[in-house]
């Protein structure tokens, strides 16, 4: 869509907005795609009228698209190069089976190969319709500005079409393991949780804190403060619109890697027997740093009102997302803890030298035995 859209050429379209000392960008998610336009007080109006075209009057060149598959391709290809990201592909294979959140977000390059201008096109007006679209602006703007330029740019844009409905995930779990000569092993583990809409949200977030949130978190003061098993560790909360998963990623050598896989395991079972009140009052504490400095910049602000709309079709007031934090217990801690455990599945995902491959098994035993 960069590559031309309304009047202007792939190159008109960055140097118009750079001419006004602006930026622009577009990210694409699991479940979202967003354009973004950076820009000094004063350039909503072009900011604007350059995202409209792109999303209501891309050129879709055949010719292009050629050359932006050999640039998706060179994007796959460094992506694949960075083991520290690669690692994700792969656990997202293992986490989530056939369904489509499986699939790396970039593609493949057989998948890129296979997109077409009509294709491309048709997708297009499937899903870029007015239902689907949130305009979200902070910084120095004005509502009654946002709202009359919205109408002009957007107020004829149609409705879906139709697009097909895609089946809610399921957490199937399962097991890869890639050899591959580096000089660290890269693991992450994976268990089954809960939704973005789901009550033990905010549990979830607290409990990935708790588990490896930060310094002071029970994976990094045991497997690097204790026992030097890995220079990066650290747990995460991976939340959609209908699944949920808590993950662990570590960076370390192949031959801590099975140590490293069962001290994991060991934390999570011990947290999801027992937080210590002031263990989850600092977890609770660095949420809601993270939460709320996020929003210091405008264009993170901007992401995640859109993000709220989009999934709950409101925003949340910062006062209100405090309390939702400031509301877990440690009984609530335990209750999602012994959730997870009780799945009995997990995703693992192992990169590195030979002998670290079998840490993605030492992980479901150690869970196992544990719980």
């Amino acid at each position: 869509m960069f590559k031309g859209a309304g009047s202007r050429s792939a190159r008109d379209i960055v140097e118009v907005i750079e001419s006004q000392g602006g930026s622009i960008n577009a990210a694409t998610g699991y479940e979202r795609t967003s354009f973004q336009v950076r820009a000094l007080k004063g350039g909503l109006d072009l900011g604007m009228d350059v995202i409209s075209d792109l999303l209501l009057r891309p050129t879709l060149d055949a010719a292009d698209l050629e050359r932006e598959k050999q640039v998706v391709a060179q994007e796959i290809a460094e992506a694949a190069d960075a083991p520290d990201d690669y690692v994700f592909d792969l656990v997202q294979d293992a986490a989530w089976g056939e369904h489509p959140l499986s699939k790396p977000i970039l593609g493949t390059v057989d998948s890129v190969n296979r997109a077409t201008v009509a294709g491309l096109a048709e997708w297009r007006a499937a899903l870029y319709a007015a239902d689907n679209l949130v305009i979200s602006a902070t910084g120095a703007v004005e509502i009654d500005q946002v709202l009359d330029l919205a109408r002009r740019a957007f107020g004829d844009m149609p409705a879906t079409s139709g697009a097909p409905s895609v089946a809610a995930a399921t957490f199937v779990g399962g097991r890869r393991a890639e050899a591959r000569k580096l000089e660290q092993s890269h693991l992450v583990l994976m268990l089954p949780a809960v939704s973005a809409r789901q009550d033990d949200y905010f549990a979830l977030r607290t409990f990935a804190e708790a588990l490896g949130g930060g310094m002071s978190s029970r994976l990094f003061q045991e497997a690097r403060e204790k026992r030097g098993l890995a220079y990066n560790i650290d747990a995460y909360a991976d939340t959609y619109a209908d699944a949920g998963a808590l993950g662990v990623y570590a960076g370390c050598a192949a031959g801590d890697a099975v140590e490293t896989a069962k001290v994991c395991a060991e934390q999570i079972v011990a947290l999801a027997h027992r937080i210590e009140d002031a263990e989850l009052a600092r977890a609770k504490a660095q949420l809601k740093a993270h939460m709320f400095m996020a929003r210091e910049q405008p264009l993170s602000r901007a992401e995640q009102a859109a993000g709220q709309a989009l999934m709950f079709n409101r925003l949340y007031q910062p006062a209100e997302l405090a309390a939702a934090v400031d509301a877990v217990t440690a009984e609530d801690i335990v209750r999602l803890g012994r959730t997870l455990l009780d799945s009995r599945r997990v995703a693992t995902a192992i990169l590195g030298a030979k002998g670290s491959l079998k840490a993605g098994e030492a992980f479901a035993q150690a869970l196992s035995a544990g719980s």
